[in-house]
């Protein structure tokens, strides 16, 4: 299961920087019952919201906002295991206010119990494009 990045994924990120904001899509399945390495006891459910209740005031002082939320209903294309818990895309100012939010102390505080709720993970970096009815887009 992915919670985490590795060290050359974190360099590849940093190294794309561009001007203009990016968007983060956030898959999120939890754990039924959180792992802390201290033994403190709660649900996946209730460490992920203590995570976004630390998190929440770092990334609206970076700038960042969420600019998509939605509720799982049905895999329609693709392993129908991926149940994700939330669904949600983060907006950055750019890749400088996401390392900051990355390096922010009271965020890493906060990391502890994402890493104790969540159970599997996907964190993949868009170029936000206009909207429209084309479902090519800018190809």
């Amino acid at each position: 299961m992915f919670t985490s990045f590795s060290k050359e994924t974190w360099h590849a990120f940093k190294s794309a920087d561009r001007a203009g904001p990016i968007h983060m899509l956030n898959l999120v399945r939890l754990r039924e019952t959180a792992e802390y390495p201290d033994g403190h006891k709660a649900t996946g459910a209730e460490a992920y919201q203590r995570y976004s209740d630390l998190s929440e005031p770092v990334l609206r002082r970076l700038g960042g906002s969420i600019v998509w939320r939605g509720g799982f209903e049905l895999m329609m294309v693709g392993p129908p295991e991926e149940i994700w818990d939330i669904a949600f895309v983060a907006e950055y100012p750019g890749v400088g206010a996401f390392v900051d939010m990355m390096r922010d102390p009271t965020y890493r505080e906060a990391m502890a119990h994402r890493q104790a709720g969540v159970l599997d993970s996907r964190l993949v970096r868009f170029a936000p494009q206009p909207a429209g009815s084309s479902f090519a887009g800018q190809v």
